[in-house]
């Protein structure tokens, strides 16, 4: 499974979704930062799940249909940082599509997440992660979950690391980093967590127009997961 992970930057790198969908070979593309009233419903052979909806700049995932057939997406609101309360309020800061493996009949959810701005503590940040991994497991109890996004983490992630452990996810970081904008604030910011898939790498792409390089991740279905066959699920309709 290749998946991509993108911030837009407020929608500049949009225009590089097309070949992003086309030329990687991915099954899914999570974005952050787009103009939800301007995505296509098609991106090359990707689909749109949904859109968050309470902020125009906002998060969207997109599948391909060859190989996911998505049975519900859902977007969640999560803990407020002050900079959302007084800058530029951000009501949904996850989105999450669950999928069956139409080839496999795995099921898994897949995320695209955005942490609070660096303005906020690492606590909170922490707190948003935490939050956003139940509400990804509350769509589908013990599935496996991929969520993707800008984690705005760029410190301390040693620190991320064990409390990711302590819940049971894996910390995936890419192989360079993400972000290079600015002298100070240079690092990974955009992260992987897992339950139940085997990373086996996550690459930074090329710099776009966004100030965040996309990163690409590779899974595998852990080897203690089985298909899960039969779930009333299945006769879910897509929603959110």
């Amino acid at each position: 499974m290749r998946v991509i992970s993108y911030n837009l930057r407020k929608h500049k790198a949009s225009g590089e979704l097309v070949n992003l969908a086309r030329n990687f070979g991915i099954d899914a593309l999570c974005l952050q930062e787009c103009d939800s009233a301007d995505l296509p419903e098609t991106l090359g052979p990707l689909h749109l799940a949904d859109v968050t909806k309470g902020n125009r700049l906002g998060l969207a995932i997109y599948y391909r249909t060859e190989r996911f057939t998505a049975l519900e997406t859902k977007t969640f609101a999560l803990k407020k940082s002050m900079h959302d309360r007084v800058m530029a309020p951000a009501h949904e800061r996850l989105i999450g599509t669950r999928v069956v493996d139409n080839e496999t009949d795995h099921e898994l959810v897949i995320g695209s997440f955005h942490a609070a701005p660096l303005t906020a503590s690492n606590s909170l940040r922490r707190k948003q992660i935490h939050a956003a991994h139940a509400e990804l497991l509350s769509m589908g109890s013990g599935l496996m979950t991929l969520m993707v996004g800008d984690f705005n983490y760029p410190f301390f992630t040693k620190s991320l690391h064990a409390h990711m452990r302590d819940s049971g996810y894996a910390l995936s970081l890419s192989d360079r980093r993400t972000y290079t904008r600015y002298k100070v604030f240079k690092g990974h910011f955009d992260f992987a967590t897992s339950l139940g898939l085997d990373i086996e790498s996550v690459e930074t792409l090329p710099r776009g127009k966004s100030d965040h390089l996309p990163i690409l991740v590779t899974a595998e279905y852990g080897q203690d997961r089985s298909p899960i066959k039969g779930s009333p699920s299945h006769e879910a309709a897509s929603g959110g």
